[in-house]
């Protein structure tokens, strides 16, 4: 039974990272319909520039987080004001195949200014141990679900209390209403890569927290993801973290798991694991657990 509670606990944590990824996902797609093939990289590069600004400025560890989420929204913000303004009426393939190309272009800077040795994300927790509940976890796994849990419910408050969350929701429902009716919806796309830079950024510090470091190859993680977001609904924001939290629990169990009772499927199913847990539900639900269905005229 202990055992499947640090697990348990495990993939809480490690379901909030992949919560706020999904979030980025969705939030850019419900504002514009964009598929963003580039939250892996923002992910990265937020995560490095805080640990570089840690190791190689001095700079303490909140600061550093502050100033690597902001500058890691400016980089949304600039694609999106740079390059995807210009694509509007564009193809579908189009505006994918342009993330995909900005994925690429940050992930081959992050190369040329890192290089791919694993480094320290300069948080304060290191491997220090929490009691929680009688179980020993690291801190870094607490400050992860509770910061995840601060972010998702602000972004909550934000989406259903202020006028540029009505915005969001109002473009997400109708673009061409929202237009006629002068929302500004320039400023809600931006406000999208915006917020997904800063949540990119917070996933990809966490990320890099005890055991593991911080590397370009952080972007990769953005893939487990996916099965979270078309689980709770590629257009849901309650669905993307709902997702995430049951893909992180699934991963982490089916790690600790499998091995002992089912070795003859490999060490590494708990990859495949999560999309698995995907392809049955899209079998019974096609548009996920909170997606909407598309209006049908008959």
């Amino acid at each position: 039974m202990k055992t499947f509670a640090l697990l348990l606990f495990s993939g809480l944590a490690l379901g909030a990272i992949y919560a706020l990824i999904a979030l980025g996902f969705t939030v850019v797609f419900r504002a514009s319909r964009i598929i963003n093939f580039a939250q892996g990289s923002l992910l990265a590069l937020g995560a490095l520039l805080v640990s570089a600004l840690v190791s190689a400025h001095g700079l303490p560890f909140w600061l550093a987080f502050l100033i690597g989420a902001a500058l890691t929204a400016a980089a949304g913000l600039a694609f999106q004001a740079l390059v995807l303004r210009f694509a509007v009426g564009k193809p579908d393939f189009t505006v994918v195949m342009l993330t995909l190309g900005f994925a690429i272009v940050v992930g081959g800077a992050l190369d040329a200014a890192f290089g791919a040795v694993p480094r320290s994300n300069g948080d304060p927790w290191g491997a220090s141990i929490a009691h929680v509940a009688g179980l020993a976890v690291t801190w870094v796994e607490v400050w992860t679900i509770v910061s995840a849990v601060v972010l998702l419910v602000a972004f909550r408050f934000m989406n259903q209390h202020t006028k540029y969350g009505l915005a969001m929701r109002s473009a997400a429902a109708d673009t061409e209403a929202a237009i006629a009716v002068g929302i500004p919806i320039r400023r809600v796309h931006g406000l999208a890569w915006v917020l997904a830079g800063l949540v990119a950024c917070v996933a990809g510090v966490f990320l890099g927290g005890y055991p593991n470091s911080v590397s370009p190859s952080l972007s990769d993680v953005a893939f487990f993801a996916f099965p979270a977001i078309i689980l709770g609904g590629i257009d849901s924001t309650t669905g993307a973290v709902i997702g995430g939290f049951i893909i992180g629990v699934v991963q982490q169990l089916t790690s600790g798991y499998q091995p002992q009772y089912a070795a003859f499927l490999g060490q590494d199913f708990y990859v495949a694991a999560p999309y698995i847990v995907m392809i049955i539900l899209l079998l019974v639900r096609p548009y996920g657990l909170f997606g909407s269905r598309p209006a049908e005229r008959l």
